[in-house]
């Protein structure tokens, strides 16, 4: 069984982005994860559209961080590798949401905690963890 999302249409990239997942990108981007979480699950459980699937990913994003955040290896890695599902699926641009730039930035710091290790985590310089940018490169 797969458990592939179905892909985005044009049309679900098109249109605002939810007003609790804007709080919970401004809130991701200040470190304050487990906040974010908690806004952006109410966007995704809000959403309709194939939009939701992207919430949850940035969510799933976040908690990686959080993991990060109190040297749970295991955690991150186990997050890390979920939140794959949810956020493959969508253009490089959705919703005027960068999601090329987190995943690479998600990628990057996955990269460097596994070459750390679980032992190594301490060393991890969190102001490289990925913030959330608009299309045009500024902050949410």
């Amino acid at each position: 069984m797969s458990f592939e999302n179905p892909a985005p249409s044009p049309q679900d990239c098109q249109g605002d982005v939810h007003p609790m997942a804007v709080r919970g990108f401004q809130l991701f981007n200040s470190g304050e994860y487990w906040l974010a979480h908690e806004a952006l699950e109410a966007a995704w459980l809000d959403e309709p559209g194939q939009i939701r699937h992207l919430y949850r990913g940035i969510l799933q994003a976040g908690v990686v961080f959080y993991h990060i955040q109190k040297l749970n290896f295991a955690g991150a890695d186990k997050v890390y590798r979920r939140s794959q599902r949810w956020l493959k699926p969508f253009p490089a641009v959705c919703r005027g949401i960068a999601v090329q730039d987190l995943r690479l930035g998600l990628d990057l710091v996955m990269a460097e905690i596994y070459r750390l290790g679980p032992q190594g985590m301490r060393q991890f310089d969190l102001s490289c963890l990925t913030r959330l940018h608009r299309a045009d490169g500024s902050l949410w």
